[in-house]
C-alpha cells in the first residue's frame, strides 16, 4: 500500500503562484509604484585633524639606540599631552629596531642601528593644532605627517546629509506622480545605495596633507613659529533608493 502524500492542502505550485500574483513587484494599473533616487552634497568645516609622529633614533649598539628612541619617544608624548583637551585621541602605532650592514671583505657587520617609533595624534583644536606641528617637527630626528582632516563618525552631517537625500527623493517621486495627474498614495520602501553590499567604514583621509621632517637640535623648540593651517572642507553625500505607490493616473489629457 502507498502512503498518501501529506501537506497543508491548498499550497500547491498554482495556489503558490496565485500568491504571488496577488502582489506584483511593480505594482498594478490600480496602484502603480514610482521608484526615485534622492541625493544629498554639502560641505561642513572638519571636526577633527589627524597627524602622525615618527620618532627615529640612531646608535652604534642596539642599547644606545634604544636608549636614544625611548627618551625621544618620552619628549614626543610629554609634548603632545601638554595640550590638554585640545589633543582628542594619542596612540602609539608600530615600533621598530633594525640594523645597518655594511659589507666588509667576506662578511657583514652591523654598522649602526636604527629604531623608529610612529605616534597618531587627533585634534579638536586646530589653532593648537598649528604650534603642535611645528614643535613636534623641530624635534631631533622626528617626521611628521598630516594634517588629515575628518568628521567623526557619529557627526550631525551625516544625518543631515541623509535627511536632505530623503526629502529630495519624496519631492522628485512627488514630481513624478504630479506630472501624470496623480499623487502619492503609500512609501514601499526605502533604502540606502548599495545596502544589501556595505562598504567597510572608515575615516575619510583629506588631501593636501602637510608633511615635514627635522633633523636638527630640539634647543629651539619653543620658539618656532607656528604654522598657519587652514582646514580643509570635508564633503558628506547621501543616496537613497526609494519606492512609493500613487493613485491611478490621468492618462486622457
Amino acid at each position: 500500500m502507498t502512503d498518501a502524500p501529506t501537506g497543508t492542502p491548498g499550497t500547491g505550485p498554482t495556489q503558490a503562484a496565485a500568491q504571488g500574483a496577488a502582489t506584483p513587484p511593480y505594482g498594478t494599473p490600480e496602484t502603480p509604484r514610482v521608484a526615485v533616487r534622492g541625493e544629498a552634497r554639502i560641505e561642513v568645516d572638519p571636526e577633527i585633524a589627524r597627524i602622525v609622529v615618527t620618532i627615529g633614533a640612531r646608535g652604534t649598539d642596539r642599547r644606545t639606540a634604544l636608549e636614544d628612541l625611548t627618551r625621544r619617544n618620552n619628549e614626543a608624548l610629554a609634548l603632545i599631552k601638554s595640550y590638554g583637551p585640545a589633543v582628542e585621541k594619542l596612540e602609539t602605532g608600530t615600533f621598530s629596531i633594525s640594523p645597518e650592514l655594511t659589507r666588509r671583505g667576506r662578511g657583514e657587520r652591523v654598522r649602526a642601528y636604527h629604531g623608529r617609533v610612529h605616534l597618531t595624534a587627533e585634534l579638536t583644536d586646530f589653532t593648537a593644532l598649528g604650534e603642535l606641528t611645528t614643535r613636534l617637527a623641530d624635534l631631533d630626528l622626528s617626521q611628521v605627517n598630516g594634517p588629515w582632516w575628518a568628521l567623526r563618525p557619529n557627526s550631525p552631517a551625516h544625518g543631515d546629509a541623509r535627511r536632505k537625500a530623503v526629502h529630495e527623493a519624496v519631492q522628485r517621486a512627488r514630481e513624478y506622480a504630479d506630472a501624470l495627474g496623480a499623487r502619492l498614495s503609500a512609501l514601499v520602501e526605502l533604502a540606502d545605495e548599495g545596502a544589501e553590499t556595505p562598504a567597510a567604514y572608515g575615516m575619510p583621509l583629506g588631501a593636501g596633507a602637510l608633511r615635514s621632517r627635522s633633523f636638527g637640535s630640539a634647543e629651539s623648540a619653543d620658539t618656532a613659529p607656528a604654522l598657519d593651517l587652514e582646514p580643509q572642507r570635508q564633503t558628506v553625500y547621501a543616496q537613497v533608493n526609494a519606492r512609493f505607490t500613487m493613485t491611478p493616473p490621468d492618462l486622457t489629457g
